[in-house]
């Protein structure tokens, strides 16, 4: 397992939470932190409070938090192990999610990129085309790589609506995502980057997490989410098992996030 995913942040009592700066380009109120305990160096984890969570018009107010957690919960659980720990924090104000920061040794531009129009680098997925900033004609494209793929199973479980670039984390061989606080709506919203693989057929180990995350969620996802969410992930994860495939974009909301990067 990777080291970042099975490292609790703030493991038990006793832990002091110190913020070292806020993290500008998060939508939310997000904090790199240090979990610190006695004769313990400290932990470098991501701090997002509860009270720092704008208003969505889709998502109850004041669950994101324990979305975040969620998804670690379920990934650890069944066994994709593609989300760095993640804990709720009750801080006396509302609370929040803590979860292990993860040092990105690699370059994204491996897994993920705006590439010229028409020069989409072999082994990669066109995804769609545009403009640049600069008026140029670019292709949204990523790699076909066996770790973007497992995560792309876990965001069609998880319901993800908004797995971006900047939300993939390479990191020592694995590939690990971030920011699952728009996770398990009962309503179909995947919305994602990484649609390389749309229609293609479950592999017997794809097929095998997604059984075993439907058998262990009412009991990991308890309290986290709610009980109807609990029951579309179990439904999703029979679906996705019945049909043997990963999906397709829907019609009735947008396929990408935006910015995709």
């Amino acid at each position: 397992m990777h080291p970042a995913v099975g490292t609790p942040p703030l493991p038990g009592p006793g832990a002091n939470l110190h913020i070292l700066g806020r993290l500008e380009s998060a939508s939310n109120a997000t904090y790199l932190a240090e979990a610190v305990l006695d004769g313990q160096p400290p932990r470098r984890c991501v701090w997002k409070p509860v009270a720092g969570e704008r208003p969505l018009w889709d998502f109850p107010d004041g669950t994101l938090a324990g979305r975040e957690v969620a998804a670690y919960a379920l990934s650890a659980a069944a066994g994709f192990a593609v989300v760095p720990c993640t804990v709720l924090v009750d801080t006396g104000d509302g609370g929040g999610a803590l979860q292990t920061w993860v040092d990105v040794d690699d370059d994204l531009d491996d897994l993920v990129d705006l590439v010229p129009t028409g020069e989409v680098p072999a082994g990669w997925f066109p995804i769609t085309e545009g403009l640049s900033a600069g008026g140029e004609e670019v292709t949204l494209a990523h790699a076909d790589d066996p770790r973007l793929r497992r995560l792309a199973v876990f965001d069609a479980l998880a319901n993800n609506s908004d797995r971006k670039g900047v939300h993939l984390l390479p990191s020592r061989g694995a590939v690990l995502g971030c920011d699952h606080g728009l996770c398990f709506h009962v309503e179909p919203k995947l919305r994602t980057i990484l649609w390389g693989w749309a229609g293609t057929a479950l592999t017997p180990e794809e097929a095998e997490l997604i059984a075993r995350a439907a058998r262990v969620a009412p009991r990991v996802l308890a309290d986290l989410v709610t009980d109807d969410e609990i029951a579309a992930l179990t439904d999703r994860a029979g679906r996705l098992v019945a049909e043997g495939r990963l999906p397709y974009p829907g019609e009735d909301w947008p396929a990408i996030p935006w910015p995709p990067l």
